[in-house]
């Protein structure tokens, strides 16, 4: 599984390399547009989806045919593909990423996986920063490793203004760690202490947990997780 990593790591590392002609878009949306498919392959790879499932059906989100549920940076839909292994069925998933061709990856995946209610995913193109929803419309927002790339406090804002109150918000950061080292140079992002995001998470949510997947899945060794809950 290591040498999985490594081979994924190096490939990534030879596609960032490469020359950008993409220019009028952002670094973050041309990169990912470029490394989607390597990206996701990865991912499956090293078992994302079942992890992110297991702990996700280990919560009681209170999530029914009338929830409306963001998945915020989805890139190639992993963590949508876990939400749904786990058996959660909302009335509609907003998948929203800032790049096209990670998106395209996520709509191929969720209209071929039969554990998928395909339907009722739309796949949007945005800016976390700048979501395109009003207050309070969401039951449930799911983030993993996207916070990195943007400010701390202006993120988790921007989360709390989407989210209904008293729903919950399931992040999942880089961890301080020597693979989340590694991925800090290879990605280009900062990763955010533990003290940190707790601190600036106060502002707007209760912090149910801090807790981390077990160390023989591949998602522990660079992915945390805060489940918190608006307030």
């Amino acid at each position: 599984m290591r040498v999985v990593l490594l081979i994924g790591f190096l490939s990534l590392f030879q596609i960032a390399m490469q020359p950008t002609i993409e220019i009028k878009q952002s670094k973050t949306q041309t990169f990912y547009d470029r490394i989607a498919d390597v990206h996701n392959l990865m991912m499956q790879v090293n078992g994302y989806r079942k992890s992110v499932a297991k702990y996700l059906e280990s919560l009681d989100l209170k999530i029914d045919e009338s929830s409306l549920v963001l998945d915020a940076g989805s890139g190639t839909g992993i963590v949508t593909l876990g939400f749904q292994s786990a058996g959660f069925r909302p009335k509609q998933s907003i998948a929203l990423d800032l790049s096209f061709n990670s998106l395209k990856v996520s709509r191929e995946q969720f209209e071929k996986d039969k554990q998928t209610d395909a339907k009722n995913i739309a796949a949007v193109q945005g800016n976390v920063l700048e979501l395109p929803f009003a207050d309070e419309t969401f039951d449930l927002v799911l983030t993993c490793g996207v916070l990195e790339y943007v400010p701390l406090e202006t993120g988790l804002k921007e989360f709390a203004r989407v989210l209904k109150t008293g729903s919950k918000l399931v992040l999942i950061p880089i961890k301080p760690s020597i693979v989340g080292s590694v991925l800090e140079i290879l990605y280009n992002f900062k990763t955010h202490s533990i003290a940190e995001t707790e601190a600036i998470a106060e502002n707007w949510f209760e912090i149910i947990e801090n807790s981390n997947f077990p160390f023989t899945e591949p998602i522990s060794w660079s992915k945390t997780i805060f489940l918190l809950e608006k307030k």
